[in-house]
């Protein structure tokens, strides 16, 4: 989030294309708030979503900047975790003056096969508890996938 639009806001997207290769997706603001300067629509963040290996690689990427640490806080109840990082050339992108330096937030959302049983509009079900990944199986999956 730059919290700004404009030119920062599009060095920050050409950030990301570069460390992806792929076209970042602009967030809006959903209030103005005066004190930030930020009026209702307003594009103020950018992000890219990103599934498989090439997610892996990425999220490896990333992890070795933190050297593989994280805190028992960045695992949320549902099975997700998220970081930072304060400078994407920590990421092994050439610096580029013009565009300066930006941090990133991570965030990874481990799910099962079925997930998106209970999400979809047609024929919407529950997925027992079974089906669900908790705290406690996200550490683990972190820890033996990446020896965290």
């Amino acid at each position: 989030c730059v919290g700004e639009s404009g030119d920062r806001l599009t060095r920050a997207a050409k950030v990301l294309e570069q460390l992806t290769g792929q076209q970042p997706v602009f967030s809006r603001a959903r209030y103005t708030v005066r004190t930030f300067g930020i009026r209702r629509n307003e594009k103020i963040s950018c992000y890219v979503t990103i599934r498989g290996p090439k997610a892996e690689e990425i999220l490896d990427r990333g992890l070795k900047v933190k050297e593989y640490e994280l805190l028992n806080r960045n695992f949320s109840a549902a099975g997700c975790f998220g970081f930072g990082i304060n400078e994407h050339i920590d990421l092994g992108i050439k610096y580029d003056p013009t565009t300066g330096i930006y941090g990133m937030d991570f965030f990874v959302v481990l799910k099962r096969p079925g997930e998106r049983v209970h999400r979809r509009k047609r024929c919407r079900a529950k997925v027992g508890n079974a089906q669900t990944i908790g705290k406690e199986e996200a550490i683990k999956w972190f820890q033996t996938k990446f020896e965290g």
